[in-house]
């Protein structure tokens, strides 16, 4: 039998490049490997949007779109809503008996969103959110995931599952499976205005959806190299923004490079050269996600039927976590 691997999404918004080379091009390649279980996390979603849930509720079958786009073979993986597998939750507050609160104040990536999320939270962050690596826990081992694919931002929330499953274990017995971490394969992606990342929240993405149009508008508003100030100025590659998404999608980089380095490549024919080569990149994800856009009840019923499997496989493990904690009554 095949390991198991789970993966998954945030329904904010459309998948963007930085979706992309972070993660959807390895999913691809993982998913003639694995079982492979993609997650849409709307709960997760809701624990910093729950002011706009139909924001959540819209962008659902977009994700699963942006995944079957970037060439998702629908009949070599299960999608899975996680708001319609109640064994998630249940499995939440069991482990929510085994973290304290001051573990959950520890957790870095969770100190460095709080402190993004300032303006939404205030100096009052919720219940939700500051326990959703504990979610994300019960996600990974209800479907008895053997490996999860995480990048360093995400490398925290992973270890706290490994705590809590041999936490578990060790109290009940050996009950649910250890996940191993599929590390170092996401690369991050920095955002068009410069920023460490790339979000659907701040505006400063280029979608897998967005057209030609729209792409060479987001290219044109890029930030390039700060310290290049006319054409014929040396340039500085390594602190451009362009350069970065050059490297990514353009072929002969080093010699595009040298012609930065050396003042001989104005920053306008740059922006138009990525822009051609970002357009033609993603010309093919474009036309197959509008493909399966047309046949968007067929979606629908591989997502349903992905859901009701991992359902069966959620029940059959929270069956033994009951057995394990001697609560099956009947």
């Amino acid at each position: 039998m095949r390991k198991r691997i789970l993966t998954g999404d945030r329904p904010t918004g459309q998948l963007h490049i930085g979706h992309y080379f972070g993660s959807l091009q390895e999913r691809v390649k993982l998913q003639d490997e694995f079982d492979t279980f993609i997650l849409i996390a709307d709960v997760q979603a809701l624990t910093d949007h729950f002011h706009e849930p139909e924001l959540v509720r819209r962008h659902v079958f977009e994700v699963v779109l942006d995944n079957l786009a970037a060439g998702i073979e629908p009949e070599k993986v299960t999608f899975v809503i996680q708001s319609m597998i109640p064994e998630i939750a249940e499995l939440t507050v069991f482990f929510s008996n085994l973290v304290s609160l001051s573990r959950l104040r520890q957790n870095p990536t969770v100190k460095t969103e709080i402190a993004l999320k300032k303006e939404l939270f205030g100096n009052s962050v919720s219940y939700g959110f500051l326990g959703y690596p504990i979610s994300q826990a019960a996600d990974i081992t209800v479907f008895n995931a053997d490996l999860v694919p995480v990048g360093e931002d995400q490398m925290p929330q992973l270890e706290q599952t490994r705590e809590l499953v041999r936490k578990f274990n060790r109290i009940y017995g050996e009950t649910l499976t250890l996940p191993e971490g599929k590390y170092g394969i996401f690369p991050r992606v920095k955002g068009l205005d410069g920023k460490a990342k790339m979000s659907k929240s701040l505006n400063n993405a280029i979608f897998l959806a967005d057209s030609p149009t729209q792409i060479e508008a987001k290219v044109q508003g890029a930030l390039t190299d700060p310290q290049k100030l006319r054409v014929n100025d040396a340039g500085h590659p390594e602190i451009c923004t362009v350069f970065t998404y050059h490297q990514m999608f353009s072929p002969g980089i080093e010699e595009l490079a040298g012609e930065c380095r050396a003042g001989s490549r104005g920053c306008r024919f740059c922006k138009a050269q990525l822009t051609a080569k970002i357009i033609e990149t993603l010309a093919p994800i474009r036309e197959r996600r509008e493909a399966f856009a047309q046949n968007l009840s067929e979606v629908k019923d591989l997502v349903s039927e992905g859901t009701a499997r991992a359902k069966r496989v959620a029940s059959e493990t929270l069956n033994r976590v009951k057995d394990a904690m001697t609560i099956q009554y009947f």
